[in-house]
């Protein structure tokens, strides 16, 4: 079985398995947690097929796991302070009615393991075919890597932070990195991807990889992303008194009542 081949099964079978314990719990926003554990899972189970020990396969690997390790542990600490299903898919499970459970199979797990697919690309190319020595490009996308990192993780830290104290209960999270950008976490999502590519280009076939970090930005810019979350705060005075003098991706200094940055 080749590479490629190996990951969709694995896939498959992960997201299926995802799907029947959302069943049972009730509850398909533990899709969210499953992500950054299938691309660990996705990654290593690839290594293992056709890994060779070379430092480019290590360092990718050893980014994405420590990437999707943190990102599932926060999701699961997030999901102890909520009362049930997140509130976009309990929308969904209210809007499709009878329909639910094979529109929840084809359009949230089975689509989401599609999506990691394509977001893994870099690190399936990179076990599949590692290239030559490491160079100045796995150097600028690891630095590149560790900024959004920091970024993702450090706003992730500080909006769990904010949503557990009872003072910040219906208020809107304007402090931090979330001063200079309304989703410093996107943010931070965006810009490591990026730097995953940018080692994936030492590899054949790697320039192709770019559609991962493509789809990242898409998703967050335009469809699950800020679009969906924002959504939900259209029309508050606070929200849009901090949309106008904040960025919505990219950080950048608060803007003054005159519309100048500071």
């Amino acid at each position: 079985m080749n590479l490629f081949g190996l990951a969709i099964i694995l896939l498959l079978v992960f997201m299926s398995l995802v799907f029947l314990l959302a069943l049972r719990l009730e509850d398909n926003s533990i899709v969210d947690i499953a992500y950054g554990l299938a691309f660990v899972l996705v990654g290593w189970s690839a290594y293992l097929h056709s890994g060779s020990g070379h430092p480019r396969q290590l360092l990718l690997l050893g980014l994405v796991t420590l990437w999707g390790l943190r990102l599932a542990g926060h999701i699961f600490l997030r999901k102890q302070g909520e009362e049930g299903e997140d509130s976009r898919y309990r929308k969904w499970r209210e809007d499709w009615g009878e329909t639910f459970v094979w529109r929840s199979f084809l359009q949230i797990f089975m689509l989401q393991g599609g999506v990691i697919l394509l977001v893994a690309l870099p690190l399936l190319l990179v076990i599949r075919q590692p290239g030559g020595p490491l160079g100045w490009l796995d150097l600028l996308g690891a630095l590149i890597w560790l900024v959004g990192f920091a970024f993702e993780a450090l706003g992730d830290w500080q909006l769990l932070r904010f949503k557990q104290d009872p003072a910040s209960r219906g208020k809107i999270m304007q402090y931090g990195l979330w001063r200079y950008t309304r989703h410093p976490n996107y943010f931070g999502e965006a810009t490591l991807w990026w730097g995953v590519w940018l080692i994936a280009l030492n590899v054949p076939y790697g320039i192709f990889a770019i559609v991962s970090p493509l789809l990242i930005d898409f998703l967050l810019l335009k469809v699950s992303g800020i679009p969906m979350l924002e959504a939900k705060y259209q029309g508050r005075p606070d929200f849009e008194d901090y949309k106008r003098r904040t960025n919505a991706f990219f950080p950048w200094f608060p803007k003054t009542p005159t519309g100048e940055s500071r």
